[in-house]
Protein backbone atom coordinates (compact mmCIF):
# COMPACT_ATOMS: atom_id res chain seq x y z
CA UNK A 1 0.00 0.00 0.00
CA UNK A 2 1.25 3.67 -0.79
CA UNK A 3 0.66 6.10 1.86
CA UNK A 4 1.32 8.89 -0.62
CA UNK A 5 -1.72 7.53 -2.91
CA UNK A 6 -4.05 6.75 0.53
CA UNK A 7 -3.55 10.72 0.99
CA UNK A 8 -4.27 11.79 -2.65
CA UNK A 9 -7.39 9.64 -2.85
CA UNK A 10 -8.38 10.99 0.71
CA UNK A 11 -8.48 14.50 0.14
CA UNK A 12 -9.90 14.36 -3.24
CA UNK A 13 -12.52 12.24 -1.69
CA UNK A 14 -13.26 14.21 1.03
CA UNK A 15 -12.89 17.72 -1.12
CA UNK A 16 -15.86 16.02 -3.13
CA UNK A 17 -17.82 15.13 0.27
CA UNK A 18 -17.51 18.25 1.77
CA UNK A 19 -18.85 20.52 -1.57
CA UNK A 20 -21.57 17.55 -1.62
CA UNK A 21 -22.43 18.77 2.07
CA UNK A 22 -21.96 22.48 1.65
CA UNK A 23 -24.52 22.05 -1.79
CA UNK A 24 -27.01 20.41 -0.31
CA UNK A 25 -30.16 22.19 0.56
CA UNK A 26 -32.45 24.67 -0.40
CA UNK A 27 -30.31 26.68 -3.30
CA UNK A 28 -31.15 30.27 -1.99
CA UNK A 29 -31.70 29.04 2.28
CA UNK A 30 -28.64 30.34 3.96
CA UNK A 31 -29.82 27.67 6.87
CA UNK A 32 -29.08 25.06 4.58
CA UNK A 33 -25.39 26.31 3.62
CA UNK A 34 -22.83 27.14 6.49
CA UNK A 35 -19.73 29.62 5.98
CA UNK A 36 -17.89 26.47 8.08
CA UNK A 37 -18.75 24.06 5.58
CA UNK A 38 -17.74 25.91 2.62
CA UNK A 39 -14.31 26.90 4.22
CA UNK A 40 -13.23 23.37 4.97
CA UNK A 41 -14.16 22.69 1.07
CA UNK A 42 -12.00 25.59 0.06
CA UNK A 43 -9.13 24.50 2.42
CA UNK A 44 -9.42 20.56 1.75
CA UNK A 45 -9.72 21.47 -2.38
CA UNK A 46 -6.09 23.70 -2.05
CA UNK A 47 -5.10 20.66 -0.05
CA UNK A 48 -5.48 18.21 -2.72
CA UNK A 49 -4.38 20.57 -5.16
CA UNK A 50 -1.39 20.83 -3.59
CA UNK A 51 -0.86 17.06 -4.07
CA UNK A 52 -1.28 16.83 -7.51
CA UNK A 53 1.50 19.17 -8.51
CA UNK A 54 3.84 15.61 -8.12
CA UNK A 55 2.09 13.96 -11.22
CA UNK A 56 3.92 14.14 -14.48
CA UNK A 57 1.45 12.11 -16.04
CA UNK A 58 -1.43 13.30 -18.66
CA UNK A 59 -3.99 11.92 -16.57
CA UNK A 60 -2.28 14.11 -13.35
CA UNK A 61 -1.94 17.14 -15.34
CA UNK A 62 -6.14 16.71 -16.41
CA UNK A 63 -6.78 16.25 -12.48
CA UNK A 64 -4.57 19.05 -11.62
CA UNK A 65 -6.63 21.01 -14.35
CA UNK A 66 -9.93 19.81 -12.76
CA UNK A 67 -8.28 20.62 -9.45
CA UNK A 68 -7.69 23.97 -10.02
CA UNK A 69 -11.15 24.58 -11.42
CA UNK A 70 -13.01 23.27 -8.04
CA UNK A 71 -10.80 26.03 -6.29
CA UNK A 72 -11.70 29.12 -8.58
CA UNK A 73 -14.82 27.82 -8.04
CA UNK A 74 -14.75 28.27 -4.25
CA UNK A 75 -12.64 31.03 -4.02
CA UNK A 76 -15.06 32.96 -6.02
CA UNK A 77 -17.95 32.16 -3.80
CA UNK A 78 -15.71 32.69 -0.95
CA UNK A 79 -15.14 35.86 -2.43
CA UNK A 80 -19.15 36.51 -2.95
CA UNK A 81 -20.35 35.45 -0.03
CA UNK A 82 -17.50 37.81 2.26
CA UNK A 83 -17.99 40.86 0.02
CA UNK A 84 -21.95 40.85 0.42
CA UNK A 85 -21.69 39.87 3.91
CA UNK A 86 -18.90 42.13 5.31
CA UNK A 87 -19.47 45.47 2.30
CA UNK A 88 -22.98 44.98 1.49
CA UNK A 89 -24.20 43.37 4.40
CA UNK A 90 -26.34 41.37 2.43
CA UNK A 91 -24.76 37.93 2.97
CA UNK A 92 -28.31 36.34 4.17
CA UNK A 93 -30.07 37.48 1.07
CA UNK A 94 -31.44 34.57 -0.97
CA UNK A 95 -29.81 35.92 -3.91
CA UNK A 96 -26.33 36.11 -2.49
CA UNK A 97 -26.59 32.39 -1.01
CA UNK A 98 -27.79 31.41 -4.63
CA UNK A 99 -24.67 32.95 -6.18
CA UNK A 100 -22.80 31.21 -3.91
CA UNK A 101 -24.22 27.85 -4.16
CA UNK A 102 -23.93 27.79 -7.82
CA UNK A 103 -20.45 28.87 -7.66
CA UNK A 104 -19.94 25.53 -5.16
CA UNK A 105 -22.21 23.78 -7.44
CA UNK A 106 -19.32 24.06 -10.38
CA UNK A 107 -16.79 23.30 -8.39
CA UNK A 108 -18.98 20.23 -7.36
CA UNK A 109 -18.93 19.06 -10.70
CA UNK A 110 -15.12 19.33 -11.15
CA UNK A 111 -14.62 17.56 -7.80
CA UNK A 112 -16.69 14.92 -9.52
CA UNK A 113 -14.83 14.62 -12.67
CA UNK A 114 -11.58 14.19 -10.57
CA UNK A 115 -13.27 11.72 -9.00
CA UNK A 116 -14.26 9.80 -11.72
CA UNK A 117 -10.29 10.50 -13.29
CA UNK A 118 -8.80 8.96 -10.18
CA UNK A 119 -10.92 6.14 -10.43
CA UNK A 120 -10.00 5.54 -13.74
CA UNK A 121 -6.76 5.82 -13.20
CA UNK A 122 -7.18 2.88 -10.36
CA UNK A 123 -9.01 0.37 -12.22
CA UNK A 124 -6.51 0.95 -15.22
CA UNK A 125 -3.55 0.20 -12.74
CA UNK A 126 -1.44 -2.78 -13.70
CA UNK A 127 0.89 -4.53 -11.30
Amino acid sequence: MNLEKVLFGFFVLLALTLNVGFVYGEIDSVTHHHVWELFAALVVSLIATVLKFGDRTHLGAVLLASSLVADLHLVAAAIVWGVNSQVFAAGEEPGVVASVVSLACGALVANLASVILLVVETLTLRR
